[in-house]
């Protein structure tokens, strides 16, 4: 067996364990389960997870493991890695700078640098430091040679070949410069919008609240800003996504509401509110917790010309009425494999390395 092959069926059980673990915390068994103490340790590490940043609920560390487990399969992983020549990779070590903002916001990275053969050196956000390390663990004891080909560290990266980093607009300058005489990969701040036409179902829209509100909006991926027809009523908008009016039950969220609405007030910005959502007019991308921008338009080439020319700075764009390869309402938390972050093939950066 080839050591992709040792490392592809790593992958494969973890799938498979985060899957049972999903489907036994969805559906437990008063008479236990096989792997009840390896149940026992993961949920030990999702309190831990959730103590060391508030954002990492319960709820969505399970939802990204339910994610991931739907892509840890071997089909999935065979079709995606059979459209890339492996057999030409160069083995290097890879440094990874993650992200923090939602739970395991960079295991696709990690997953793309090992199953090209390399080994992979990580630096974890101070918001996401416990999650990975365990999930890696459980690599580690399914197969032992990826024990040298994982390493984490907190010190400043000096050994390694490539880097792949994920931050701010300002930290990604930094990192252009002291990245600039090594292979490297800067993602920058990009954020995901939604275009409405007016004729959404009720259904769609209270879709369209999963890509607003999923990890509290924290994702490049989560809807940050809505583009609607000039004579659009949020009425119907506000109507279908009011069952996530328990959102206000979690405390940062709720806390982030009240701050971002008095800020609104006190610099006397029309706002639409209902209590647990203000809507604010806008220009930019990244609105704050617990707010959403929008901008109307007056046609659908208005806003076609608009999308093409902010393409650097947006993720994703939901709505498909006539944005062509607009994602489906709902759907913009369910990225396959091949939908990279920025656009930007991964795994043929690696191997042309």
């Amino acid at each position: 067996m080839t050591d992709l092959e040792r490392r592809l069926n790593a992958f494969i059980e973890l799938g498979k364990f985060i899957g049972d673990f999903c489907e036994y915390q969805n559906n437990p068994s008063p008479d236990g389960h096989p792997k009840s103490k390896a149940f026992q340790k993961l949920e030990e590490i999702i309190v831990l997870a959730e103590k060391s940043n508030g954002w990492f609920t319960p709820d969505n560390i399970l939802f990204a493991f339910e994610k991931w487990k739907e892509l840890l399969t071997e089909e999935q992983l065979r079709d995606w890695l059979a459209a890339y020549p492996l057999e030409k990779n160069r083995k290097k070590e890879v440094a990874i700078i993650m992200a923090g903002n939602i739970p395991l916001v960079g295991f696709h990275d990690f997953l793309s640098v090992l199953l090209t053969g390399n080994s992979v050196l990580v630096k974890l956000s101070s918001n996401d430091r416990i999650l990975l390390p365990y999930l890696a663990e459980y690599l580690v004891e399914q197969e032992a040679s990826l024990k040298n080909a994982i390493r984490f560290t907190e010190e400043k990266l000096d050994e390694f070949d490539a880097v792949i980093a994920t931050g701010s607009n300002n930290t990604a300058r930094y990192f252009e410069y002291y990245f600039s005489k090594r292979p490297h990969l800067i993602r920058k701040n990009r954020n995901s919008v939604a275009v409405l036409s007016g004729n959404e179902s009720q259904k769609q829209l209270r879709d369209l609240g999963e890509d607003i509100f999923r990890y509290y909006g924290l994702g490049c991926r989560s809807v940050s800003k809505l583009f609607v027809p000039d004579t659009y009523d949020f009425e119907q908008f506000f109507s279908a996504i009011y069952p996530y009016r328990t959102l206000l039950d979690h405390q940062k969220y709720a806390n982030n509401y009240d701050y971002n609405k008095a800020v609104y007030l006190m610099s006397e910005f029309k706002l639409w509110d209902n209590g647990f959502l203000m809507l604010k007019q806008d220009e930019n991308y990244a609105s704050p917790i617990a707010s959403l921008f929008y901008e109307r338009y007056d046609t659908p080439e208005d806003i076609t010309d608009r999308l093409m020319r902010d393409q650097v700075k947006i993720q994703c764009v939901v709505g498909q009425e006539f944005i062509e390869n607009g994602i489906p309402f709902g759907q913009t938390q369910s990225p396959s494999l091949t939908d990279y972050a920025d656009g930007v093939d991964t795994v043929d950066f690696l191997l042309k390395t």
